[in-house]
């Protein structure tokens, strides 16, 4: 008889912290840079082009002991039926055994994670004077971005938020995200930055030291000439082929780094300037700066560009940090297989 811990999407929200997604992603990240995690090929299929997909995220960290996949469902007909449309698990298994461990709400976590890993890149990359910070996409990434960002770097006094693609909506999300970003904070500080809103796209990339993308938009928004020197920019929205949040262009100059280079190349924000023969290839990961192997920025004027992708060691390290945080405090449910 083998048991298995339950983790909702209630138990999870009361237990995960961005402290905690923090240290889980900054952890496998290093996992990966020293050898010791792997990556499994993604699996993705339509059921009905345009209407029902899914994809699976597979791997192992072997420093925590586990392997873990997530399955994300996505079936677009389903709020006309009264559900979701999309659906995240995660499982998590002993590595030695192969005994399931958890089951988990991946919405959540990835919610966490997502936010975590490009709040990292900016706090390895950005310029240690930075103070202005652009949210691009006001989506459900954006608060937790946002959050991990003023957790990670207390310097940053202005927050601007906009909708890159309905600029006249960009006042009303930023009203929607602010008290999101102080709720995620309250355990940690708490809000130390001006948020507003800032319709104009140009004047806001301008101004900007640091800067945050999450949309899925297939056509670029950041144009490479509004990007000024020493500006550091984590793009999170590409996840699939064909995405596209900064111009190409910006490519041939900057600095860049991601999560695994493989995945960047083929569905990341670096896929598209890769293939069109603007950008080189050469990518820095992020686990080998934190760890100091690799250099990360190295002059005040360097522009550098963090793909972050989303890779499944930061879920299987999230939702491990969760299973040990659940059997702390006798959270989620047990149950026998």
């Amino acid at each position: 008889m083998t048991e298995m811990t339950v983790l909702n999407g209630v138990a999870i929200e009361e237990l995960l912290t961005i402290p905690m997604a923090v240290e889980a992603v900054e952890q496998a990240y290093l996992e990966k840079s020293k050898g010791d995690a792997a990556l499994w090929p993604m699996v993705f299929h339509e059921f009905d082009p345009g209407l029902a997909d899914l994809d699976i995220k597979s791997g192992n960290l072997g420093g925590l002991g586990f392997y873990g996949l997530k399955v994300v469902s996505w079936f677009g007909a389903n709020p006309g039926k009264g559900l979701p449309a999309l659906y995240g698990t995660s499982l998590l298994f002993d590595l030695t055994t192969g005994a399931p461990r958890a089951l988990l709400n991946a919405g959540p976590i990835t919610d966490f994670r997502t936010g975590a890993a490009g709040a990292i890149g900016a706090k390895y990359l950005a310029r240690p004077d930075a103070e202005t910070l652009l949210m691009a996409g006001t989506g459900a990434l954006a608060p937790y971005l946002i959050a991990a960002a003023l957790y990670l770097l207390p310097q940053i006094k202005t927050v601007y938020v906009t909708n890159p693609h309905h600029p006249e909506c960009s006042a009303a999300a930023c009203e929607a995200i602010t008290p999101q970003v102080e709720k995620l904070l309250s355990g940690c500080g708490g809000r130390h930055a001006a948020i507003a809103a800032a319709p104009d796209l140009e004047k806001a990339v301008r101004h900007s030291d640091v800067i945050l993308t999450a949309t899925p938009a297939r056509k670029p928004f950041i144009k490479a000439e509004w990007v000024q020197p020493g500006t550091h920019i984590s793009c999170v929205g590409a996840d699939m082929s064909g995405k596209q949040e900064v111009d190409s262009a910006l490519f041939a100059s900057a600095k860049v780094f991601g999560d695994d280079t493989a995945q960047c190349l083929s569905v990341g924000e670096c896929e598209v300037p890769y293939k069109a023969g603007v950008f080189s290839g050469h990518i820095c990961e992020i686990g080998g700066v934190i760890s100091g192997a690799e250099a990360g920025r190295t002059d005040a004027s360097d522009i550098t560009i963090f793909d972050s992708t989303g890779i499944a060691l930061q879920d299987i390290a999230t939702a491990a940090a969760l299973l040990q945080a659940a059997q702390e405090t006798g959270k989620g449910q047990t149950v026998t297989l």
